[in-house]
């Protein structure tokens, strides 16, 4: 069942390839017969009855964006915007994109997804923006085993992935804020945690096959997770 929240999901494809070993981004290649940015798009907007689906790319890398969707990601109406230097500059361009429908209430909530995550499902994508829609704010994480750290810890430490989702004005809020005062956040959440302490952000559970392609051997897993979930195409 489609959710029938207003949503913004924002899909980041403006970095480069430099840690993959690759002279192309990384969100170009091929993964089980589609490219992993088609992947992430098409499971980003599945899901929303009233969703509009931005992708953020290097302004170098159109010819190829355009030509993808095309192909491999008809039947979703995608916004193209260029992206910045920094993965905290890309988000404010998205933002300053929408933010006419966001003042005019037209978008209620904003998703900002890593478009090198091809493997959150659509299911993940109508969790997180419900919660955000209920809490203000709602980030995918999964619990980080204790042996993987360097020191025992007696609080609970978690993995951030995306989709993380806001309330949408106050997200635009915080970005306008920050460029402002010069801040950038590591992701999504640590700018509204600078500019709104107060805001709920819940925690969902996700799933660890979410994985992020960033080296080689992560397509082989996500070719895997793939073939296990019986994708098609």
């Amino acid at each position: 069942m489609k959710s029938g929240i207003k949503a913004a999901l924002v899909v980041l494809a403006a970095g480069s390839g430099t840690r993959f070993g690759h002279t192309t981004n990384k969100v170009w290649l091929p993964l089980s017969g589609r490219r992993i940015i088609s992947r992430s798009l098409v499971n980003a907007s599945k899901n929303f009855k009233h969703g509009r689906t931005i992708l953020v790319i290097n302004p170098d890398d159109e010819q190829l964006a355009r030509a993808t969707l095309e192909r491999e990601v008809r039947g979703v109406d995608v916004e193209i915007v260029y992206g910045g230097a920094t993965r905290h500059e890309s988000e404010y361009n998205a933002l300053q994109h929408l933010a006419p429908a966001i003042t005019a209430g037209e978008i209620e909530v904003v998703l900002i997804h890593d478009g090198a995550r091809p493997l959150a499902t659509p299911a993940l994508f109508v969790e997180i923006a419900e919660a955000a829609h209920r809490h203000g704010g709602a980030i995918p994480t999964i619990a980080v085993d204790a042996r993987e750290m360097d020191t025992a810890r007696s609080d609970t430490v978690v993995r951030v992935q995306t989709p993380q989702g806001f309330v949408a004005q106050q997200l635009l809020q915080a970005y306008n804020s920050a460029a402002l005062d010069g801040f950038a956040g590591t992701d999504t959440a640590a700018c509204m945690e600078k500019y709104f302490p107060t805001v709920k952000t819940v925690s969902i559970t996700a799933d660890v096959s979410n994985v992020k392609i960033t080296y080689p051997q992560d397509l082989a897993i996500a070719e895997h997770v793939l073939a296990r979930r019986g994708y098609k195409d």
